[in-house]
């Protein structure tokens, strides 16, 4: 069975970094497009970033130049460095993996930013 499980998060102040682990179980790491996805109170989960089995990284416009995702296919681990965090990143973060349809989730990280 797919297991992610996400780590790393925490509460920091307004201009704070934090970086988010999540180690994928049972798949083959490498075939997979990795993904970050957050959700806030009262609003929709959303996409932060990607990185496809290529390396091809992406990210939502609000994170770009603060957030850098990688992955490293020895650990079967994906990252998700954040820096001069705002309250406004203040959400569960998600893991997700996807190859072809199928897509899993990790059970999700809280990361609270104060002002």
């Amino acid at each position: 069975q797919v297991q992610l499980v996400e780590s790393g998060g925490g509460l920091v102040q307004a201009g704070g970094s934090l970086r988010l682990s999540c180690v994928a179980v049972g798949m083959t790491f490498s075939m997979y497009n990795m993904g970050w996805y957050r959700q806030a109170p009262g609003k929709q989960r959303e996409l932060v970033a990607v990185i496809s089995s290529g390396g091809t990284t992406n990210y939502a416009d609000s994170v770009k130049g603060r957030f850098t995702i990688s992955r490293d296919n020895a650990k079967n681990t994906v990252y998700l460095q954040m820096s001069s965090l705002k309250p406004e990143d203040t959400a569960v973060y998600y893991c997700n993996a996807r190859f072809g349809l199928p897509t899993f989730w990790g059970q999700g990280t809280q990361v609270t930013v104060s002002s």
